[in-house]
């Protein structure tokens, strides 16, 4: 008798937020081997078997079979020849050591020739090698014992002389911090939430340090010191206020604070006391990586900000210190979760052009953690990470969408609250020119700390970072690179919709930064209601800037303001702006495009498509598009498309630092050393009206309470089912003031705009008529 069908395969369509089936035809893959990607099947148990193959029909001599996959996503551990190949996946029963359902789909996906090569060895050979002694964080023994011999010889070896004074020393004399009492009435309040970050970030900056300095000077007054530290942590509550459930955040950093005393101290701890530290440190580890894994399911659901992040932030080093050290192993099973989720998912918040949808302040973030979790699995046992096309190129996005000398000119949750750059953003950049070798990203690390002295000890720095031990611990692992002067240009960073375009970067008398975004991740998580949005920044001034403070998640300011589209340089449509509440399916539905983004001889044109994220509000309209072009890196044409079936207004907006001037069709902002000018161009559907004003309409006077008050310009059109917009704008300096002089043609079946600077360079701009739309 012929052998019963195998059950039907679940293989249901992927949606806007969960992970997809990849590759796939349509897939650019650009590292070898690709990485593959399924839903999973409703069984959490569930184990896979993946083929590969050049033949459609994959006979069993040029099939590739990879069994028993714990994972909906794979990475193999070889390369593929150039070529043609077709997969397929099916569940698979490790006891009879076949697949337990049909096979899916069989998707096709081309190999091209001279790829990254980034293969991820297995499960089996991965970890073969790794150190079984202590320590494991950063340092290994036989390194640990180079490193003494350096630093005894030159106590400046790698700025161990700074580190030691400025980092270990003064946890010496501090008290040490007790178990937080959590909330008042355990309701959540921002001051608390900041004191206690601040209060459990700098435990494990006691714990860390003491027990480094300790082992390298072999100073054992300060190891006991250390002990102290570490056991008071680990005796407080792994499932009460500091856990993850209660504030994430400080879970993270209590776990990270063990983790490295276990680990550090583990030679030093009694059988009893490294006992206590085991289990306060697994059961921690365990409720934040069961909480990614089988709660936010991560592997499915790859956009939750914190659950992916606690991957690099908590869950690697926390295994690295623990393996083997855990009866039931979890911690291995934990870890290489986190390596292949590393390796073939990451970065759900972009693709290799390097680009981060959640913003340029969120990126600083991830990619730090992610920057620490990496240097951790190289140093020991030897996976590079940095060979990966996106972490080869996601320094550009920093570089063109953030510059050193702007404070409010990109999108975006961002806490600096107006400040210049995180001193981490820099940092950052300095670690991918040590892993890339490009002096572009030391030109701008070199940059941000010129330009940055004193904050360390700012809360968006000190309350994540010290950038003693960064620097400790970059020197010892990457190379210090030449900075060199970045590219102006253009930088299109496809996944994410969003185009930076610097002009002369290193000179500050001739620089302008201009971003743009229209993004095909909407306003989830970390994003906001900005679709077709610009920023702007130039001669080291801000100038059309992201509106408001990012005082706290989830404040009347976040909500009301910050996050939605009246706060953006964007436009309004009958009053209404973009869906940016907290659905995720319909904030990942909100969406936009980037049409073009191109880079001619006497310009730089980028059009984008925000239809969609319009209509989340506005279903009439038909629609919304936006073109940008910036002439001779010297001003801005701003050309709106509106189209609805039924009569819609227009509110064109603009926010700055300060008050405008206004005339009837024009504007100008001045500040200290710069100011820019606007002026309406052309309007097919009626001449507007602009007004201004200096406030944070429905925001709670607390939130912003002692922080400056930007103020919003709105030119508004009247009713019409077609709306034809053009607008320039000019920085300049106050020292070299300009005028670019505008004139149109209509008498053809176009309307040609002529725009003509002092020395007669003329750009013109076509319009298609009504008739001839």
């Amino acid at each position: 008798m012929p052998a019963p069908a195998l059950p039907l395969l679940d293989e249901p369509k992927a949606g806007r937020l969960t992970i997809q089936y990849g590759p796939v035809a349509e897939t650019n893959i650009v590292e070898n081997p690709p990485r593959f990607t399924w839903i999973p099947v409703v069984d959490d148990d569930a184990a896979y078997v993946l083929r590969i193959s050049d033949d459609p029909a994959f006979p069993k001599a040029k099939t590739q079979v990879y069994q028993n996959l714990p994972l909906n996503f794979f990475t193999p551990d070889k390369v593929l020849a150039p070529g043609a190949y077709y997969w397929s996946y099916a569940t698979w029963d490790a006891e009879k050591g076949t697949p337990s359902s049909q096979w899916s789909t069989a998707r096709s996906f081309t190999v091209a020739k001279d790829l990254a090569e980034t293969p991820l060895p297995s499960r089996k050979t991965r970890l073969a090698k790794a150190a079984t002694d202590h320590p494991r964080l950063w340092m290994t023994p036989d390194r640990l014992g180079d490193f003494k011999k350096a630093v005894k010889a030159d106590p400046d070896h790698c700025t161990w002389a700074t580190f030691y004074e400025k980092s270990v020393l003064p946890w010496m004399k501090r008290d040490i911090i007790c178990e937080p009492a959590g909330y008042p009435d355990h309701k959540r309040t921002a001051p608390v939430w900041r004191q206690t970050y601040i209060d459990l970030q700098e435990v494990w900056y006691a714990i860390r340090h003491l027990a480094i300095g300790g082992a390298v000077t072999n100073d054992a007054e300060m190891t006991a010191r250390a002990k102290e530290w570490l056991l008071e942590a680990a005796s407080w509550d792994p499932m009460g206020v500091t856990s993850r459930a209660y504030t994430d955040e400080w879970a993270y950093r209590v776990c990270n604070a063990i983790a490295w005393g276990y680990d550090w101290l583990y030679d030093e701890l009694s059988e009893d006391e490294r006992a206590i530290v085991r289990t306060s440190l697994l059961e921690r580890t365990r409720d934040i990586a069961e909480h990614a894994i089988l709660n936010a399911k991560i592997h499915l659901f790859p956009y939750d900000s914190h659950a992916v992040r606690s991957v690099s932030l908590v869950i690697v080093p926390a295994c690295i210190a623990l393996l083997g050290d855990d009866a039931d192993d979890e911690a291995r099973d934990w870890l290489n979760y986190s390596i292949e989720f590393l390796s073939t998912v990451y970065s759900p918040w972009g693709d290799s052009d390097g680009g981060w949808a959640e913003g340029t302040h969120y990126w600083m973030m991830g990619i730090a953690y992610l920057i620490d979790s990496a240097n951790r699995l190289k140093s020991y046992m030897g996976l590079d990470l940095y060979k990966r096309p996106f972490f080869q190129n996601t320094g550009d996005f920093a570089l063109y969408c953030k510059a050193p000398n702007t404070r409010r000119a990109t999108m975006g949750d961002d806490s600096t609250m107006g400040d210049l750059p995180c001193v981490k953003t820099g940092l950052n950049l300095r670690q991918f020119a040590g892993a890339t070798g490009k002096g572009a990203y030391q030109w701008y690390c070199d940059e941000n700390l010129r330009t940055n002295p004193g904050t360390e000890m700012a809360f968006y720095n000190w309350g994540w970072w010290d950038t003693h031990f960064d620097e400790l611990v970059f020197q010892t692992d990457f190379p210090v690179v030449d900075a060199t002067p970045p590219e102006s240009g253009l930088r299109h960073f496809k996944g994410i919709g969003w185009v930076g375009v610097q002009h002369a970067m290193d000179d500050p008398d001739s620089h302008v930064h201009f971003v743009f975004k229209s993004s095909p991740f909407g306003s989830i998580s970390h994003s906001h209601g900005d679709q077709n949005s610009f920023c702007m920044s130039a001669f080291g001034e801000d100038m059309a800037i992201q509106s408001g403070h990012y005082v706290a998640f989830n404040s009347s300011m976040h909500r009301n303001w910050r996050r939605q589209t009246r706060s953006k340089n964007a436009i309004l449509i009958n009053g209404k702006g973009q869906y940016a509440e907290k659905d995720k399916s319909k904030a990942m539905a909100a969406t936009g495009r980037i049409i073009a983004a191109e880079q001619h001889d006497d310009h730089i044109f980028i059009h984008g498509d925000a239809t969609p994220a319009y209509q989340s509000l506005s279903p009439e309209v038909t629609r919304a598009e936006r073109e940008i072009y910036f002439v001779r890196n010297s001003y801005f044409v701003i050309v709106d498309k509106v189209d609805a079936d039924t009569p819609v207004t227009v509110d064109w907006l603009l926010h700055a630092n300060n008050p405008f001037e206004l005339g009837k069709t024009s504007f100008r902002n001045t500040q200290e050393r710069t100011g820019f000018y606007g002026q309406v161009v052309w309007s097919e559907g009626g001449k507007p009206q602009i007004t201004q004003k200096t406030e944070f309409t429905d925001v709670d006077p607390a939130d912003y309470e002692g922080l400056p008050v930007s103020t919003c310009l709105t030119a508004h059109y009247p009713s019409s089912t077609r709306h034809r917009i053009v607008t320039l704008l000019v920085p300049y300096r106050l020292d070299a003031p300009k005028r670019i002089f505008n004139f149109m043609d209509d008498q053809g079946y176009d309307a040609d705009l002529y725009f003509t600077d002092a020395d007669e360079n003329t750009f013109k701009v076509v319009l298609k008529k009504l008739a001839n739309s």
